[in-house]
């Protein structure tokens, strides 16, 4: 997933096409196409109130699944591994 501009995304398929799926906070928007099931795009999440408090500000963009792309030779790109089971989170 790829963080772009509001301005930088450009959809090529009619929104129609996908399903949108709401989990956690509900903030999130997750679009999953209706044809294949891949998950192509997602608006991230607000930041939870204390991450607000903290200063962290909202993401108006959206993500890119690089993999939905044409052109992009994905052996190219950093990978950047998040083992999400060692991540501390607060309470």
């Amino acid at each position: 997933m790829f963080r772009v501009s509001p301005g930088a995304f450009r959809l090529l398929t009619p929104l129609e096409a996908t399903h949108v799926y709401r989990w956690g906070s509900g903030t999130a928007e997750d679009y999953i196409c209706r044809t294949c099931g891949i998950l192509p795009f997602r608006k991230p999440s607000r930041p939870t109130d204390e991450e607000a408090i903290a200063g962290v500000a909202r993401f108006e963009g959206w993500s890119i699944n690089v993999r939905c792309l044409d052109g992009i030779d994905l052996e190219a790109l950093p990978v950047v591994r998040i083992a999400g089971s060692k991540l501390v989170l607060s309470s």
